[in-house]
């Protein structure tokens, strides 16, 4: 049985979020989720229809392989550089609103537990991604 390590990422992400959009009620979009930028260091909110799940499905993916892991370290992974002008580049971190509420859809959805250490998969969300991963790796192998 494959697991997400044994898959490419941006494929599992992708067949993950069509799935989370369609049969999990629990993970909706917020309302403004069309007007919010997901870094401080963004000029523009994401182009993308769907880029909540992306999103929600990308921490999912993290959750699983990084656990316990906290919205502080997440922040970190979703920044980026901020360049401005004449000024030298300097790090901001990414929308801890944004993580914050995904993180909670997917513990509402049962994917994902709340523990002192930090955020870590369920049984029910690892073996939900062992299952997507196996049937994207039965349609790479072929």
């Amino acid at each position: 049985m494959a697991t997400v390590n044994d898959v490419p990422a941006d494929k599992l992400i992708e067949e993950v979020s069509k799935d989370l959009k369609e049969n999990f009620e629990e993970i909706q979009e917020p309302e403004w989720s069309d007007y919010v930028k997901t870094a401080s260091n963004k000029e523009r909110a994401p182009e993308q229809r769907d880029w909540w799940f992306t999103r929600t499905a990308a921490l999912l993916r993290k959750v699983y392989l990084k656990q316990p892991i906290g919205v502080g370290r997440l922040r970190k992974y979703y920044g980026g550089k901020d360049k401005s002008e004449s000024t030298p580049e300097h790090f901001q971190k990414g929308s801890g609103s944004i993580i914050r509420t995904s993180l909670q859809q997917l513990e509402e959805a049962g994917l994902v537990t709340k523990s002192p250490e930090g955020r870590k998969i369920t049984s029910e969300g690892r073996s939900y991604l062992d299952q997507s991963s196996s049937k994207l790796y039965n349609k790479v192998v072929e």
